[in-house]
């Protein structure tokens, strides 16, 4: 973003979106434009047109999206498509969940459309797809005139990631099918878990499409915000999440919870016991 944006520049994000997008935003010197998803986490279309203006320099997309786990469709990509195109429009697209995905979703790289191969930036990483998130190797994919600016700022900013982890990750490329389909399977597993023992505490979610969080709904009656509902979960049920106001600009945040089960069962399975605590 460093590499894209002048000061005073726009950039749309939809929300809730993952946590750094908004101060990213404001470091770069930009004013981010947060456009709400609807409740079932569809494009709301008339918020999203009316987010685009003579200063729109950039749109920030991430599918599958933490927190929520939304996975955008090939009609919502055609969508913000011809709006990028119309308004000359970038696209930075972090799409680090793109292998865990459920229900059959297909993941589609907005960079593959033919009018947004060169205005696209592709963000992904090793972290999430090869359970390595403490080595944090990740990827620009850019046509040339994009990349040349990033690799400028890249430069000043940080240094390159330890050679040998970079060939651990080559190794990574090389794994088969089958390993993406047991990974698959098992966060499948641990997805259900988590969403039945939440949905049995009085927490209304949905389940995700694709990554490993759950967003749900703080339970009503609670008289809590979700700082006060997170310092009560930690302290009296024992079971840590985040709130959800770090994933969203508006007040919506206040009343949910992000959830992760990328756990061990035997961990999800004693937070699920210690959910029965739960009054409310």
């Amino acid at each position: 973003m460093l590499a894209l944006i002048n000061e005073g520049d726009e950039v749309v994000v939809f929300e809730p979106f993952y946590e750094n997008y908004g101060p990213d935003s404001a470091v770069s010197g930009a004013v981010p434009r947060f456009v709400p998803l609807n409740d079932d986490n569809s494009i709301d279309e008339e918020a999203l047109v009316s987010a685009f203006n003579k200063k729109t320099r950039a749109l920030i997309l991430n599918t599958p999206n933490n927190p929520c786990g939304k996975v955008f469709t090939a009609n919502e990509l055609k969508l913000i498509t011809e709006l990028c195109v119309d308004h000359d429009i970038i696209a930075v697209t972090d799409e680090i969940y793109e292998y865990i995905l459920y229900d059959n979703k297909k993941h589609i790289s907005i960079g593959s459309l033919d009018e947004m191969k060169d205005r696209t930036i592709t963000i992904s990483g090793f972290s999430k797809t090869y359970s390595v998130t403490g080595w944090r190797i990740g990827y620009a994919l850019a046509g040339k005139n994009l990349t040349s600016a990033i690799r400028k700022v890249h430069d000043f900013l940080t240094v390159g990631a330890p050679a040998p982890l970079q060939h651990a990750c080559v190794t990574a490329l090389g794994f088969p099918d089958s390993y993406y389909e047991e990974l698959v399977r098992m966060y499948d597993g641990k997805r259900k878990l988590l969403y039945k023992a939440l949905i049995k505490a009085g927490f209304k979610c949905r389940l995700p499409e694709g990554a490993y969080y759950i967003l749900a709904d703080i339970p009503e009656g609670t008289g809590m915000d979700d700082m006060a509902f997170a310092k009560y979960m930690v302290g009296e049920i024992g079971v840590a999440a985040v709130p959800g106001s770090s994933f969203y600009k508006s007040e919506a945040g206040k009343h949910k919870f992000r959830f992760t089960f990328s756990k061990k069962d035997e961990t999800l399975m004693e937070a699920a016991l210690r959910l029965e605590k739960l009054e409310v």
